[in-house]
């Protein structure tokens, strides 16, 4: 299946890599584009354990004055690839969420008591799904430094918008909301995409479906909010195909 795959490097270049091992073609038209900001402050103080809901924050954290400090400090990541990345990056108590930031608060209201000290929640300039309003309402007390930015894109590739209005793409993965609301709005701006020659959207989430469907696409949601169930997702209907 010739896939385009959405997300900003480095992230695109490895789900890139995932799909060409599974026998996919991808073609990488990232909508979103990361910048660090080095010299954010991290209120470490007290903190009794640090929120990570993006891999992009644990890059930011990595080239971090703070960085040593802040390793000392468990983690809460929001799943799998965060978490891995967390103990890559050298933190020794990491625990791990289902997949979506209501389900960490969720995951942190058992584990937790507000008692203990604050939260730092290291995040971009673009939040989800607000995970302080969510623990905040349970007694904690939630800090955030903001650690990246991420700019969207203005056009798709020129490449990616020529096999999309052809019709030689099978499918488009998208991995948050905010891609898939880019990668909606570009289509509209740019694109002449009918819905019967339009890929299918392989989702993460409902949320993330939910930004898409006024396209008329065909709609695939992940079983779980897990990149590998997403990946499945993809091989499944390639086999059904065949």
């Amino acid at each position: 299946m010739r896939v385009l795959v959405t997300r900003p490097e480095p992230d695109a270049s490895l789900q890139a890599e995932a799909l060409r091992t599974r026998g996919h073609e991808p073609v990488i038209a990232p909508l979103l584009a990361i910048e660090f900001l080095s010299d954010a402050k991290l209120d470490l103080d007290g903190v009794q354990a640090l929120i990570v809901t993006s891999r992009n924050a644990l890059r930011a954290l990595a080239a971090h004055p703070q960085r040593a400090e802040a390793l000392k400090i468990p983690v809460l990541a929001v799943g799998d690839a965060t978490a891995h990345g967390a103990q890559e990056l050298g933190f020794r108590e990491v625990t791990i969420g289902l997949g979506t930031g209501a389900a960490l608060a969720g995951l942190i209201n058992q584990e937790l008591e507000p008692k203990e000290g604050p939260l730092l929640h290291l995040t971009g300039d673009v939040i989800a799904f607000d995970l302080g309003a969510a623990l905040e309402a349970h007694g904690f007390s939630v800090r955030k430094t903001m650690l990246y930015r991420a700019a969207p894109a203005d056009a798709l590739p020129a490449e990616a918008l020529a096999e999309l209005n052809a019709g030689w793409l099978d499918g488009v993965i998208l991995m948050s909301p905010r891609t898939a609301r880019i990668f909606a709005a570009l289509l509209a701006k740019n694109g002449t995409v009918t819905p019967g020659k339009g890929p299918i959207c392989y989702c993460l989430s409902e949320a993330i479906a939910e930004e898409v469907a006024p396209l008329g696409f065909a709609v695939r949601v992940a079983a779980t909010p897990r990149e590998q169930d997403v990946l499945a997702l993809l091989d499944g209907e390639a086999a059904s195909s065949a």
